[in-house]
């Protein structure tokens, strides 16, 4: 495996494990299981109330992908390990990383590989590192990451909403409508209402689509939790 340089940055945005939860399409206590399993890290706080970075609901991100695909989560868990010393803090998404297609199609019980990418060629790097497999069929995981900015999981399922954005630089990294500084989860509470849809037209100065999409982004989110 070609060597590169660990990489280390600073934890943005701040996140508690519901917030954490919504964004990566599973339930906070789902969070918490995934880092106290050492799927992710807590990187501002490691203790009750355990307190999340960006970067680590996009590791979460990266997981539930892998999971959703078919990997085990050995497997998983392995990759994990065998990436942190040489890509970091943050190995799913530093790491060019993609899973094997071996069973599409196949009998259930066939599970899919974690690969490392490299100009060499493509690397096991879920089970053994350093075997040299050769494989057709690669699903890059590198787009998973880019719906976090675009407000996180629920943009996989209603890829359709626009006006919500994920910057960890503002307002603490919580959802807002696009280049605002309004929470996306406030449109879509006052929303519930007459009058609060009249507030948010007249005072928030937010047009229909704006809102409207508050309001899917948000019961999307919502049935993360509620799903636990």
């Amino acid at each position: 495996m070609s060597q590169v340089t660990a990489r280390t940055s600073k934890p943005r945005g701040w996140y508690l494990a519901r917030e954490a939860g919504q964004l990566a399409g599973v339930s906070g206590d789902r969070v918490g299981q995934w880092a106290r399993r050492g799927y992710i890290q807590s990187s501002w706080s490691a203790t009750v109330p355990r307190i999340y970075s960006f970067q680590d609901i996009a590791e979460a991100m990266v997981v539930h992908e892998l999971i959703d695909r078919g990997v085990k989560h050995k497997d998983v868990h392995r990759t994990i390990e065998n990436l942190r010393a040489t890509y970091g803090d943050w190995p799913l998404t530093t790491a060019p990383l993609a899973t094997t297609e071996i069973n599409r199609g196949r009998p259930t019980g066939v599970h899919e590989l974690v690969v490392l990418v490299t100009p060499e060629g493509a690397r096991d790097i879920g089970r053994a590192e350093g075997d040299q497999i050769m494989l057709p069929d690669l699903w890059s995981l590198r787009a998973i990451t880019g719906w976090l900015r675009r407000g996180g999981w629920a943009l996989r399922e209603h890829p359709e909403i626009e006006n919500v954005e994920v910057d960890p630089d503002r307002l603490s990294g919580r959802p807002t409508i696009r280049d605002r500084r309004v929470p996306a989860e406030k449109v879509a509470l006052l929303a519930e209402t007459k009058n609060g849809r009249i507030a948010l037209r007249a005072d928030y100065q937010l047009s229909a689509r704006q809102i409207e999409d508050a309001v899917r982004w948000y019961r999307t989110v919502s049935e993360y939790e509620a799903a636990a």
